[in-house]
């Protein structure tokens, strides 16, 4: 896969920092607090977006990173809203460049896939940051893998690439493992996966009434509000006590094992909650563990739907 690199030549960490919360469930000395427990676990891995606490994400993460932005890799998204074209990638990547105090990023991802602009106006925009050093990686956010491949096709032809894709991706949400990840290795693109605590089910805050967004927002209920995701919640929390470990530490280490991830994406609204989730750092699964995690939830179906050729 493409190594990510800090450009004072360090490798990303294992693990990426989320940073959603900064500026909204998390004030700036909640954040301060985050980001320090991540750079003391040695994460230098930070994420943000144009479209993350109006703007308040990426001026606290500036702030906190500004000191050490040799030896951090910072990654920031565009066009979430107002669409893949020239203009408003170009507009905001100027606001977010103007938010971190930074002139350049090192990753900067298209938050979602534009069906209505031209690939070739997203990627020569794109390839003319990379050829301005406004940029070092080109990412992509929430694509079907045919859309990756597509705009890789395009991406090749302007002599770039797409280096880093970001799905969702944890122990109830594994669909990334039918063609994201294959395609990902086959392809050596970087795979950065969000929401491996399943936006908090997985921790089983919510098994004991956890107020989070789960409870208090209609489309994460919708996303993780499977019965069949409760009881996989509820029997990785019971694992987790057997193996004397937090179930935020467990769903976090699982999903740093497979071998097309290179970081998943942890978040977290105050350094207590975090530290679960810092600590999968410390934890090595064995193949035995591991498989037994993976047992507590489908395994989806192979690309073809040829069950029979589905990994034992």
């Amino acid at each position: 896969m493409t190594d990510l690199i800090a450009r004072d030549g360090s490798q990303a960490s294992a693990l990426c920092f989320g940073c959603m919360q900064f500026g909204g469930t998390a004030d700036a000395s909640a954040s301060k607090a985050m980001f320090e427990a991540c750079r003391q676990a040695g994460i230098n891995f930070f994420d943000t977006a144009h479209t993350y606490t109006e703007g308040r994400s990426e001026e606290i993460l500036g702030r906190l990173a500004y000191q050490e932005r040799e030896s951090l890799i910072v990654a920031t998204k565009a066009a979430y809203t107002g669409g893949s074209g020239r203009q408003n990638i170009l507009h905001q990547f100027d606001q977010s460049r103007a938010r971190l105090g930074f002139d350049s990023v090192d990753i900067l991802y298209l938050h979602r896939w534009d069906p209505e602009t031209s690939l070739e106006e997203t990627f020569e925009t794109l390839r003319e940051l990379q050829l301005n050093g406004k940029i070092r990686y080109i990412g992509v956010s929430n694509f079907a893998a045919w859309q990756v491949m597509k705009a890789q096709a395009v991406a090749m032809r302007l002599g770039t690439r797409i280096d880093v894709i970001q799905p969702m991706y944890s122990l109830i949400k594994r669909q990334a493992e039918v063609e994201l990840f294959p395609m990902a290795l086959a392809e050596e693109i970087a795979v950065v996966p969000y929401s491996p605590l399943g936006s908090g089910l997985l921790t089983g805050k919510y098994l004991e009434d956890g107020v989070g967004r789960l409870s208090t927002d209609k489309r994460y209920a919708a996303r993780y509000g499977q019965s069949w995701m409760i009881e996989t919640a509820k029997q990785l929390s019971l694992l987790a006590s057997e193996l004397q470990v937090d179930p935020s530490t467990l769903a976090v280490a699982w999903a740093m094992y497979h071998k097309a991830v290179a970081a998943p994406i942890i978040s977290a609204r105050n350094a207590k909650q975090l530290a679960p989730s810092l600590n999968a750092v410390e934890l090595t699964l064995s193949a035995e563990q591991y498989a037994a995690i993976e047992a507590l939830s489908p395994r989806p179906a192979p690309a073809t739907d040829r069950l029979e050729e589905a990994e034992a």
